[in-house]
């Protein structure tokens, strides 16, 4: 497999773990979203979107992070990311849904190029922007992890699941904008240990191939 990717992209980070927490090898290819690299035409032939990540197997061309991650657990369903039962299945794709749907999209590259290009927002104003809409989904994603009394180490059960593997990207993100993080002791905790982890250390922006060094 090939995966298409940039070091710093939330959605690439996501899907690097999943892939790492499969056993799964893969070809990295470096989309450099800072020099525009995803709107030239080279790539936009590979996916027509011009977002990252993409995925190649043999015989299929996959994009859009979670329809990747579903279609790994279902051909490679060793070391699952997903819980047995309906309930515990729901619960994790809630978790991811409430970071890839309702935090990461309001701040990733192309609205904030928005903001500054289009809207003449200066950089504090978009610095505010990120950490309020961060700083809004983890309040109530910390609330969501401290209810949950079966939870071990992780966002749900004690192994790591989709909801890890969205989290951590949104982590690194959230200090990248100066988030305080004081007040989400919950998911400093899970962040502290997935960190520990080979499959996450790995997939950190800064151990890529494409980070600066």
């Amino acid at each position: 497999m090939t995966l298409y990717g940039y070091f710093r992209s939330g959605t690439s980070h996501r899907t690097r773990i999943a892939l790492n927490l499969k056993g799964l090898d893969y070809d990295a290819i470096s989309i450099n979203l800072a020099k525009d690299e995803q709107s030239e035409p080279l790539f936009k032939a590979i996916n027509p979107q011009g977002l990252v990540p993409a995925l190649q197997t043999d015989d299929l061309l996959l994009y859009q992070s979670p329809a990747i991650l579903e279609w790994l657990e279902e051909v490679y369903p060793h070391n699952p990311l997903l819980p047995k039962d309906a309930a515990g299945r729901m619960q994790v794709r809630a978790l991811s849904a409430m970071i890839g749907c309702d935090i990461h999209p309001i701040n990733n590259r192309r609205i904030l190029q928005y903001l500054r290009n289009e809207l003449s927002v200066d950089e504090d104003e978009v610095l505010a922007w990120c950490q309020r809409w961060i700083a809004e989904g983890f309040a109530a994603l910390e609330t969501l992890l401290a209810k949950d009394e079966a939870r071990g180490k992780f966002c749900y059960g004690n192994s790591p699941t989709f909801a890890d593997c969205y989290l951590i990207p949104q982590v690194y993100s959230a200090r990248r904008f100066k988030v305080d993080l004081t007040p989400y002791p919950h998911i400093m905790a899970i962040d502290e240990h997935c960190r520990t982890l080979q499959a996450f250390f790995d997939a950190d922006p800064m151990n890529q191939p494409d980070a600066p060094h």
